[in-house]
């Protein structure tokens, strides 16, 4: 047999075996594009006596919707996609020549931990790349698709990611949700599959939605697109319907372009709303704290969720507009008994290095002013709507709670005197805030506001 008879042969039982996750690869890429790495790796498994083909890992590169674009998918058909130390290092390498190139890396999970028989090996191996990928978070997006379950180490790969993916009823976990029904009565892979930890940023039905939501992120992205382009969406445009009633979802369809917005993470801390899209052509991130009349209370998730897009932000270079409708700390011993005012602390070191236009909507009462809508940390502009409330306390509780020894009569008159305090022009008075606005123009507000700021 000749070397081309050999190099034919040694392929189609590579293409066998590696035909499932082709497939996979094959619906999210552009057509023809892609061009494998390493295809003729394999290392012999001593633990299980046999060859391990492509080290149980697809690598290469291709094009979506023309943007170039790395391909790490584990093969679950070659010992269940499990990490080993040869594998890590063949990921490894796929990561070095994103990070060269400043590229963008799409994963596509499906593993069971790892290859057992390795021992402490592999332990090194899962180091490196956990350490190359964290490397890899300044230079280029991460895209992780959970088409299966994800378990072990691959896992927090996931978790690294700048956008996970959970396609179908995929998991997403480090325990095994055998271990974990076994450690908990009543917990089953679907309420690990669902569960609400912050991992998950997008949940699709089927794989093939995930390119088109890959190519709208790309073509938001400063680094893959311009910061700012022309506006298909009318920059002037009002929405009065914002004069009688205030909700994220308006506040969203009134500021951001058209169809622009994706919204990230909606599963955790549901009061809070993340995501980016473009304001008036310009590329922006956008947190919206939702909690109607009552406004949101801070919580460790609260700021967990709204820390780490502001991170998100600040890699990507995108500017923020905040929408804050916010109480204090919220007043229970579970959310004392928390890390919630270190990671408070660190969320306020990343909005400080964020370029932000802050709009209180509804209100900003104690230190949900303090941490969200206060220029000393990094507010470049701060608008209030009329009728929204900015205050040290909340009203009768927050003067009963201060003044408890006062009589009724006398605590209701200080009531009447201190709600006038709490007027949105009296802080615009005391320069707590730039202007006050008719929450229908908010639109031509923020879109000026951020004209400013990138000039």
């Amino acid at each position: 047999m000749n070397n081309i008879d050999i190099l034919k042969t040694r392929k189609a039982e590579l293409n066998e075996k590696t035909a499932n996750v082709k497939k996979n690869i094959f619906k999210i890429i552009d057509e023809g594009s892609f061009v494998e790495l390493n295809a003729f790796s394999f290392v012999k498994n001593e633990f299980y006596g046999e060859d391990v083909d492509g080290l149980g890992v697809v690598t290469g590169y291709a094009t979506i919707d023309g943007y170039p674009v790395y391909v790490v998918a584990q093969n679950p058909d070659v010992m269940g996609g499990g990490l080993s130390k040869a594998n890590c290092a063949k990921i490894c390498e796929c990561l070095y020549k994103a990070g060269n190139s400043e590229l963008p890396v799409v994963y596509l999970l499906n593993s069971k931990g790892v290859q057992v028989g390795e021992g402490v090996a592999v332990l090194e191996g899962i180091a490196e790349l956990l350490r190359v990928s964290n490397n890899l978070k300044d230079q280029a997006p991460q895209f992780a698709i959970a088409v299966g379950d994800v378990l072990g180490s691959s896992a927090i790969l996931a978790d690294n990611a700048d956008f996970t993916f959970v396609v179908g009823n995929a998991c997403v976990s480090y325990a095994s949700p055998a271990v974990i029904s076994a450690s908990k009565e009543g917990e089953t892979k679907d309420t690990v599959a669902k569960a609400k930890n912050g991992v998950k940023t997008f949940e699709v039905k089927e794989l093939e939605e995930v390119k088109d939501k890959i190519i709208k992120i790309l073509t938001t992205l400063p680094k893959f697109s311009e910061l700012q382009i022309d506006s298909i969406d009318d920059m002037n445009r009002t929405s009065p319907v914002l004069n009688a009633a205030l909700d994220v979802q308006g506040l969203i369809d009134a500021t951001f372009d058209a169809g622009s917005f994706i919204s990230m993470n909606d599963d955790f801390a549901s009061e809070v709303k993340v995501g980016f899209g473009r304001v008036g052509g310009i590329a922006t991130a956008g947190v919206l704290m939702d909690g109607g009349e009552n406004g949101v209370d801070i919580t460790l998730d609260v700021v967990l969720k709204i820390k780490n897009f502001v991170n998100f932000a600040l890699d990507n270079a995108l500017p923020l507009v905040f929408f804050v409708n916010a109480n204090g700390l919220k007043q229970d011993a579970q959310t004392c008994n928390t890390a919630v005012m270190t990671e408070l602390m660190n969320m306020l070191g990343a909005l400080s290095q964020a370029r932000r236009v802050t709009v209180v909507y509804n209100k900003a009462i104690g230190l949900g002013y303090t941490a969200f809508a206060s220029k000393a940390f990094g507010s470049d502009y701060t608008y209030a709507f009329a009728g929204s409330k900015i205050s040290l306390m909340d009203g009768f509780a927050g003067l009963s709670a201060t003044f408890g020894t006062v009589d009724g009569e006398e605590l209701s008159k200080l009531q009447d005197k201190y709600a006038d305090s709490q007027d949105s022009f009296n802080s615009a008075k005391l320069g707590c805030v730039d202007n006050v606005i008719e929450p229908e123009f908010v639109r031509q507000y923020v879109i000026s506001a951020l004209q400013m700021i990138l000039s």
